[in-house]
Parts: structure tokens; C-alpha cells; sequence
């Protein structure tokens, strides 16, 4: 097909069709209570831009705030995330630009026999050309990028309260392995003072000197213990410092309320929150993002014509003129069927996704709880009962040995029953953080603001 059309005309058309860009527009969803007034790092809007130095360093005495404002900004993980929602939006700003038009030219009837040996009666043709996406192609597929954008931002959210929960867990860690080492400093206290009283008994012939040698076997242990637990300290250490980027961190200690054990709110009002789980509330963008991808899939099924024009001139007449044209794919066979079926399975796929990944976090909701819980209850009852009654008895028990009222065994049996109790209310301890750390961040919210 032919038709007459303005050159001028064309290219202003051209030119108006291939101005359509999209704004850049940042992805990253509002954060979830969880954290959300701690700062947290995201990459700059140009790959350019200067970042400030990096001359963040933990304080001597670490709180657990400042441990999270550390790694939230430092943590590779982190970063890589944000980077890639940053690379999600160009690609967004890529999907909304028209094709490019092009340019060409041609030349006939020249470098043949006769009359066609130069270029006298040569035909030398310049045009350009536009692909015209009239189905909506353009649109369609800046809502695909757009989509995929927006889940890059939900990934972000989801890393983010990850390496929120394991900096509040590994900062129980530690905290507990300060305790764990402040406990063997003291059992070692204790052998070593109870070890002298014995060898002083010994030695005014009150009791056997072999209860000497068992008092010192009992501080040996106790030493070997106070090795150990300084090397888990240490390790722990070194477990938290990872998180943001210091396999060798140089503060001395942490600081916080090990001891807080706060009252457990009832499942119901846990449970009413799984929809803040960024792994849950992703799915609406899941279901936009999938329907993006139908549509899309439907407006490439409709023929996208060429447009093009240009001029010709004829040497033998020595005159030039206009032409135009359009060519329009005919979709005898490919109509995109399988696309678009495809699209339509997928939409059917991210339902099905759904329900699992909000049963998924319900169950790991219902067994996080039942630790948290379960560590309560545990962590109260030695607190108020058995480390007070167990405190008590071996004061009793090592004041009656020097009194000669108790044998050696029974003084070794009251002090080990108050060692295991008070381990038995650090791991308590422990395992009430680090769950209920596990317990907000599957809901993305604090417990203290229920």
C-alpha cells in the first residue's frame, strides 16, 4: 500500500512518538514497624553519586541499637538488594521508551550494461521508518518493569527485617555468652576458696586429705570451663561483627536488659499481624506484576505496522518526489496464544503461592511462639523459685562443711545444682530473645507495641 504524506509531517510524528519516556520513581516499600526508626542503607540514585566514607565504629560498649544501626547500613546482604531496586528502576525508565526509528537509503538501475553503466538514469531513494506499538506494547511493558521493580523493593523489605532479626539474635548471643563467662568466673571463684577451705582441713586432720585432691580436681574442671567459655564469647563476638562487614570487632562488651523477660501476648493478637510479613503482603504486588504479564501478552498479539517515508529522486528526469508506506505484520499463526495461556496459568500459580506462603508463616508463627512462650514460662520459674532456693542451699550446705555438719559430696552436690540452675536460666534466657526476635519478625512488628 501507497499513499501520499508529508515528510515533514512524518518526522514531526516521529519524533513527538519517541519523546514518551517514564520518570524514575523509587521502589522501596514503607518499611514495616519492625525497625523502621533505625537507619538503614539505601544506594543513591546515581551510580555515580559519592557515597560518605565508611568510618562507622562500634562504641566500646555496644548497645543492641547501635549494633542494629550498624549493620542495617553496612550489611553486604543488604546493599546487594538495594542495588538491585536501584537497577530495577532503569529498567523501568528502559521499558517506557518507543523503538528508535531508523534510516536508510538505496540506489537502482546503475553499474549494469548500456544505459545502465553509470548513474544517469539511476533512482536514489531516502526514507525513514518508525515501528508504531499502537496495541499498547509500551505501556504494557513499563507496567511489567514497573511490577518487578516493586518486588525488588518487597525483596529489600524482606533482607532488611532478616538482618534486623539475626542482629537481635546474635546480640542475645553474645549477651549470653558474657553471662555464661561471668557464671564460670564465679564457679571458679567459689572452687578455688571452697578448694582452700578444704586443703585447710586437710591439713588440721579434720577430714581425708583425699577430699582435698577432689576439691582440687573440681577447680581444675572449673578453670577449664572458664577457657571455655571465653572462647564462646569470643566466637560470638565475631558472629555479630559479620553482620556488618568486621569479622574482628574491637568493642569490649554489650550492653542490654539480658534479664528482661517481658509477659508473652496471646497468640490471637500475634497471629492478626501475619499480614504485615513482608513475605505474605508481597503477593499483592505478586498478582499485579503477574496480570501486568497477561496484559502485556495481549497487546503483542496485535500487529504493530511500520510506518515510513522519504524521497526518490529520478536522475533521468531530474526530478524528485515524495514517498511513503506502511507494512503491517499478518498474525495468521502466532496470535501469542501460548503467551498468553501462559500468563493466565501464572496468575492461577501466584494464588496457589499465596495460601502456601501464608501457611508456611503461620506455622512458623505457631512454633516460634510456643518456644517464646515455653521460655518464659521456664526463664520466670528459676528466676523466682529455683535460683533463690538453690542460692540458698549451697550458702547453707558450704557454711555447714566448715562447721563439720555436711560431708564433702553433699557441699559438691548444692554447688553443682546451682551452677545447672543458673546455666539452665541463661539458656533460658537466651532462647526467650532470639524467639521473640523470631516472633516480630514474622509478623514485622515489635512486641512491645501490642
Amino acid at each position: 500500500m501507497k499513499f501520499l504524506l508529508s515528510a515533514p509531517l512524518v518526522l514531526v510524528l516521529l519524533m513527538g512518538l519517541s519523546g514518551c519516556t517514564a520518570s524514575r520513581n523509587t521502589a522501596f516499600p514503607e518499611l514495616r514497624p519492625l525497625g523502621n526508626d533505625v537507619p538503614t542503607y539505601r544506594p543513591p540514585l546515581s551510580p555515580k553519586a559519592e557515597e560518605l566514607p565508611d568510618n562507622r565504629t562500634p562504641s566500646a560498649d555496644l548497645s543492641l541499637r547501635e549494633a542494629l544501626a550498624l549493620t542495617l547500613l553496612d550489611n553486604p546482604d543488604l546493599q546487594v538488594f538495594g542495588w538491585e531496586v536501584r537497577a530495577r528502576e532503569a529498567r523501568t525508565l528502559q521499558a517506557s521508551l518507543w523503538p528508535n526509528p531508523e534510516i536508510g537509503g538505496d540506489m537502482e538501475d546503475f553499474g549494469g550494461p548500456d544505459q545502465l553503466s553509470g548513474t544517469d538514469v539511476a533512482e536514489v531513494g531516502f526514507g525513514l521508518s518508525q515501528l508504531l506499538p499502537l496495541g499498547g506494547d509500551v505501556g504494557a511493558r513499563r507496567r511489567v518493569a514497573a511490577r518487578e521493580r516493586d518486588l525488588a523493593g518487597w525483596n529489600y523489605e524482606t533482607v532488611r527485617l532478616d538482618v534486623f532479626t539475626a542482629t537481635a539474635q546474635r546480640f542475645a548471643e553474645v549477651l549470653a555468652a558474657q553471662e555464661r563467662l561471668q557464671l564460670a568466673d564465679n564457679l571458679l571463684a567459689l572452687a578455688r576458696r571452697f578448694a582452700q577451705t578444704v586443703a585447710d582441713r586437710a591439713e588440721a586432720g579434720k577430714v581425708s586429705p583425699l577430699e582435698a585432691t577432689r576439691a582440687g580436681v573440681v577447680r581444675a574442671n572449673a578453670e577449664i570451663a572458664r577457657g571455655r567459655a571465653a572462647r564462646q564469647l569470643t566466637a560470638a563476638r565475631k558472629n555479630l561483627g559479620s553482620l556488618w562487614g568486621d569479622p574482628d570487632p574491637d568493642f569490649e562488651r554489650v550492653s542490654g536488659a539480658f534479664g528482661k523477660i517481658l509477659p508473652v501476648p496471646a497468640l490471637q493478637s500475634v497471629a492478626d499481624l501475619i499480614d504485615r510479613n513482608p513475605d505474605v503482603a508481597r503477593f499483592a504486588t505478586e498478582m499485579a506484576l503477574r496480570q501486568a504479564d497477561l496484559d502485556l501478552a495481549q497487546a503483542e498479539r496485535i500487529p504493530d505496522p511500520t510506518l515510513s517515508a522519504g524521497a526518490k529522486r529520478v536522475n533521468e528526469l531530474g526530478e524528485t518526489g515524495f514517498r511513503a508506506g506502511i507494512s503491517i505484520p499478518l498474525p495468521l499463526f502466532n496470535r501469542n496464544q501460548g503467551t498468553i495461556q501462559e500468563a493466565r496459568f501464572r496468575i492461577q500459580q501466584v494464588e496457589a503461592e499465596e495460601r502456601a506462603a501464608r501457611l508456611e508463616v503461620q506455622r512458623q508463627l505457631a512454633s516460634a511462639y510456643e518456644t517464646l512462650a515455653a521460655a518464659y514460662d521456664a526463664a520466670t520459674t528459676l528466676d523466682e523459685d529455683v535460683l533463690p532456693a538453690a542460692t540458698e542451699t549451697f550458702a547453707a550446705t558450704e557454711e555447714g562443711y566448715r562447721e563439720g555438719k555436711f560431708d564433702l559430696l553433699t557441699v559438691l552436690d548444692a554447688q553443682r545444682t546451682l551452677f545447672e540452675a543458673t546455666n539452665q536460666y541463661v539458656e533460658a534466657a537466651q532462647t526467650y530473645h532470639q524467639a521473640r526476635a523470631e516472633v516480630e519478625r514474622l509478623i514485622g512488628t515489635p512486641l512491645s507495641s501490642l
